[in-house]
């Protein structure tokens, strides 16, 4: 299992989060809570890099639908980097999340 670490780079009013390792049960609070911290609420655009994730279980997804969520009610983007060949890509599809950000391939 690969620690889960977030990385998180500000530019005007854009943030991008690379998320990296496993995102499960374990360590989905404090995952959630750093996302969380990065995004104020003058934020225009979030972009979620999650090409390096290798893990992402149900707690992995209800980060990203609560965050979906919270920046829907602030009128702000979400785009998830997610590879065309990442087994996370197949399970965000699964999910229904698509409809609430835009996945793009890197």
């Amino acid at each position: 299992m690969k620690t889960a670490t977030v990385e998180v780079r500000t530019h005007d009013d854009e943030v991008s989060i690379r998320l990296t390792g496993d995102v499960d049960l374990a360590n989905a609070a404090s995952v959630q809570t750093e996302i969380n911290e990065a995004i104020g609420n003058h934020v225009n655009s979030v972009v979620l890099d999650l090409s390096e994730v290798t893990y992402l279980d149900s707690a992995g997804l209800r980060i990203l639908f609560t965050l979906a969520g919270r920046l829907r009610t602030l009128q702000t983007t979400l785009e998830l980097l997610v590879p065309a060949t990442s087994p996370v890509r197949r399970i965000l599809e699964l999910s229904g999340l698509p409809p609430f950000a835009r996945l793009r391939g890197i």
